[in-house]
């Protein structure tokens, strides 16, 4: 006699019902992270005064932004609303005479520097080079009432 064993076939559900909670998992475990750094590391990030981890910081965001303007990549406008007081109208004078523009080179930012000058408030410095030709630039930047960094005055010339 040939016993054939059958099986019953049970379909498998298509989908769990919404409150089906697997329990072979837990649901509200914490993310795994060290309680301390490893000895002899610090992990902090290294940032200007008032930025976070991961954005730039205000001195080379500016110094890109006045360099587009003063070396004839971008119109003084585009800067209007990244300044305040005297420093648009100084702006507007400095990129008539073009003194950042340069012939077949295009300026690149080489150094910054920063100096606090005090609560919310930065001079900055900037090397400028186009070609074999070095020129410097100097700015201050505020910080208002908005936290947003406007650049309160400018001045650019040879080294």
């Amino acid at each position: 006699m040939n016993k054939v064993m059958s099986r019953a076939v049970q379909p498998r559900p298509r989908h769990r019902p919404p409150t089906r909670r697997d329990t072979r998992r837990p649901g509200g475990a914490p993310p795994r992270t060290p309680s301390r750094p490893a000895a002899g590391r610090d992990r902090s990030p290294r940032t200007a005064p008032g930025t976070a981890a991961g954005q730039p910081r205000p001195t080379d965001l500016f110094a890109d932004r006045l360099l587009a303007v003063l070396s004839g990549q971008r119109p003084v406008h585009w800067m209007l609303r990244h300044t305040a007081g005297r420093a648009y109208d100084d702006l507007a004078r400095l990129a008539e005479r073009g003194p950042l523009r340069a012939r077949g080179t295009r300026p690149v930012v080489q150094d910054i520097g920063y100096y606090v000058a005090g609560e919310g408030a930065l001079e900055v410095f900037a090397r400028i080079a186009a070609g074999d030709r070095l020129r410097a630039m100097a700015f201050r930047l505020e910080r208002g009432q908005d936290l947003r960094w406007r650049c309160t005055a400018v001045e650019a010339g040879p080294v």
